[in-house]
């Protein structure tokens, strides 16, 4: 079988033009792509060539059309017009039934190979090509699908203005807390964006007594010795038995730098509405990327 049309070597990474860095600005993540390379080495007797130059056209753009509508990429013509990715690949038929598709994403400003793989389809005719276009697509938008980030999420804190008792309402109030960390632990890391660090194992006393929200940002150092790269606090303020309102705040864990914060500046709903108000404040503001340093 002969693959050796198909391989990759990494001096491609050497010949490649130098490329700046897109501009922060810019959201979505450049993306080259030339159009793949066939060979036809299965020593079939028909030319069946005006067919595979179609399909590998169709196929070329159905790929492209598909990265393109993901909100996170754009197509550049070239990693001269700001991409920070490019793909190349190839495909070779090896026999009737029996296709190979060598796939390489590469890393333009690191100049590193992200994504190399080698993928198997069967069949030859438009159906079998629309599927392996569908798998491909998906393997390359997860190869430049960024690396989640480590979040240590600490646990939320009460910051209460009221003459409140304690007794059966600290435990309450306990109760609710952690339900709102929890859920909000849950949304980020569903989200995919993120991957949450165990703080269990938290040093210092300022987290150990829940009080972060007032120790000038040591919960960032606190964060890094845990491995995490982003550190994020939540505080509710309790106004009156029936009315609170929700902040939190994310620092960069080696800089100590706030990189967004968010707060709902409402008074809202009883204790039992506090993990609502929190998913809906994260979710709004965070994960949609609202909120603002």
């Amino acid at each position: 079988m002969r693959r050796s049309r198909l391989i990759f070597s990494a001096f491609l990474l050497l010949v490649l033009p130098a490329a700046e860095a897109p501009a922060r600005a810019e959201t979505a993540i450049g993306v080259a792509m030339d159009d793949f390379s066939y060979a036809d080495t299965s020593a079939e007797p028909a030319n069946q060539t005006a067919a595979h130059d179609r399909r590998l056209s169709a196929f070329m753009a159905a790929l492209r059309r598909d990265i393109g509508a993901d909100g996170r990429y754009r197509l550049a013509p070239s990693t001269q017009d700001g991409a920070a990715f490019k793909v190349i690949g190839g495909i070779q038929k090896t026999s009737t039934l029996v296709q190979w598709a060598k796939i390489a994403v590469i890393d333009v400003g690191a100049k590193m190979i992200v994504m190399d793989k080698l993928y198997t389809f069967r069949g030859d005719n438009d159906e079998s090509w629309e599927r392996a276009e569908i798998f491909v697509s998906r393997e390359i938008m997860a190869a430049l699908a960024p690396p989640p980030v480590a979040l240590a999420v600490f646990d939320f804190e009460l910051e209460d203005t009221t003459a409140a008792s304690a007794g059966a309402s600290a435990t309450s109030d306990a109760s609710h807390l952690a339900e709102v960390t929890g859920s909000v632990r849950e949304a980020l890391g569903q989200s995919g964006r993120y991957r949450i660090i165990d703080v269990g194992t938290a040093s210092g006393e300022a987290a150990k007594t829940r009080a972060l929200r007032d120790c000038d940002g040591c919960e960032a150092v606190i964060a890094q010795n845990l491995g995490a790269d982003q550190s994020l606090i939540g505080v509710v303020r309790r106004v009156s038995r029936t009315e609170y309102t929700l902040g939190f705040q994310v620092r960069d864990a080696r800089t100590g730098a706030v990189l967004s914060r968010g707060d709902s500046g409402l008074r809202m709903g009883a204790d039992y509405s506090w993990k609502r108000g929190a998913v809906r404040l994260v979710s709004d503001r965070l994960l949609d990327g609202a909120a603002q340093p």
